[in-house]
């Protein structure tokens, strides 16, 4: 070859070597409900770019709930289209780890120096662990709290100073305000909620399971479950609950048409900017939590890493240490009503914050009672879930509210007929 040749063509790969280099790797990441979560990943986002100009984002619409989101990963997974990170719902991380989707994060976390100054322990391990290994980070964790439009409850005669702490109380002031008119609701409890977590709720602050320990037969029909399947008919026909969407009881109480509404922290952003000092607001704990033995499902999602190439799992894992460290947790806080897990952003970034907005800091007094959102084993897994909101919704609409320890019966046995065998 021509020594002028010979060297330019060496130059030439020596450039292109550089290039391919200097070329930022590219992460795809795919979230759940925009509404939530858009601004929290733009700020995240922004946040990142100034650490790592080496790593290139590019989002995917989001998932419009956690279900769509898991279904349309199992679909992806097939066809070879899986983004690199995919956020799921918590109770929605057996499924993958089942489908051999995610990726174990084990030598990521092991290959860390002082993660733990970093905000990670291993209480935020345990969430997303399966079958004895980590798949998974939490980035956001709601719990179930009340909401109080404290304006409605002093015209009622209610006492804002001394809120009820049981579903008894709750019913007898959500009366009280219904009674100021008929444009007035009571008590709202959005029953809807993504993957049963208003039913599992009031199971478990009995202290209830789901199934049993070795997940072969239902358990939730005993004395945890029939308070619960009570508490809905009570809601229905005692406090006469309209029977309003997740989306159209939140919108009611904040136009202040509902005195009490029951729903997730995740939702507090939100309202509280829905409601735009139109009333007075104040959030309060979950009733009725037994003592001892109750606890609450903890809600929310969690980063998986999903990529299918294993040269950008280096970047991914990059990505999503960022998102659930001290920085990106305490921007979700910030711009959503979730409680971020990471130690660091909570007892550090976050504590002038949580005096600023006592609201956000109800849900992080319940997290003692925190377990996990429960996810049934099985190809019918993701069924089981629509089963039992059917059920719910015969007493939610009233059909059923008459007969709900009948309703509780058939949901068992659905569910059994459901279960791997």
């Amino acid at each position: 070859m021509n020594p002028t040749l010979h060297t330019l063509a060496a130059g030439l790969l020596a450039l292109t070597a550089a290039l391919a280099h200097a070329a930022p790797t590219e992460i795809v990441i795919q979230y759940p409900y925009g509404e939530l979560f858009d601004e929290t990943n733009k700020q995240i986002a922004a946040e990142f770019a100034k650490l790592h100009p080496d790593i290139k984002l590019t989002f995917r619409a989001p998932y419009e709930s956690y279900e769509e989101g898991t279904q349309k990963v199992l679909r992806e997974a097939i066809t070879k289209q899986l983004p690199d990170i995919t956020f799921q719902g918590l109770n929605r991380v057996r499924i993958l780890v089942d489908r051999k989707i995610a990726v174990p994060l084990d030598g990521f976390i092991k290959a860390e120096k002082n993660f733990a100054v970093q905000g990670f322990h291993q209480a935020m391990f345990d969430i997303g662990t399966q079958n004895g290994k980590v798949y998974a980070l939490p980035f956001a964790i709601s719990l179930p709290i009340v909401y109080v439009n404290l304006d409605l409850v002093k015209r009622a005669g209610g006492d804002a100073d001394k809120l009820p702490t049981t579903w008894d109380g709750v019913i007898a002031l959500g009366n009280k305000v219904r009674a100021l008119g008929a444009d007035a609701n009571g008590v709202t409890m959005a029953w809807d909620i993504t993957g049963n977590w208003l039913w599992q709720a009031p199971v478990l602050s009995q202290g209830g399971s789901m199934l049993t320990a070795d997940e072969k037969k239902v358990a939730f029909d005993g004395p945890a479950g029939q308070f619960a399947i009570d508490l809905y008919a009570r809601l229905v026909q005692e406090a006469k609950m309209p029977n309003l969407s997740q989306p159209d009881a939140r919108a009611a109480f904040a136009a202040g048409k509902t005195g009490i509404h029951v729903t997730s922290t995740s939702d507090l952003a939100k309202v509280t900017g829905m409601v735009g000092g139109k009333f007075a607001l104040k959030t309060i704990a979950f009733p009725d939590v037994k003592e001892g033995v109750g606890r609450l499902p903890a809600g929310g999602n969690l980063g998986v890493i999903v990529s299918q190439d294993p040269k950008k799992r280096q970047a991914a894992w990059e990505v999503l240490k960022f998102w659930t460290g001290p920085i990106g947790a305490s921007i979700v806080a910030r711009t959503t009503g979730y409680m971020p897990p990471n130690k660091v952003a909570n007892e550090i970034y976050l504590k002038d914050f949580y005096v600023q907005n006592p609201n956000n800091f109800t849900a992080v007094k319940q997290l003692p009672l925190l377990t996990r959102w429960y996810a049934f084993p099985g190809e019918n897994g993701l069924k089981i879930t629509d089963v039992i909101k059917d059920h719910l919704q015969t007493v939610v609409s009233g059909k059923r509210a008459a007969e709900p320890r009948a309703v509780l019966k058939d949901m068992a046995a659905d569910v059994q007929q459901l279960l791997p065998r």
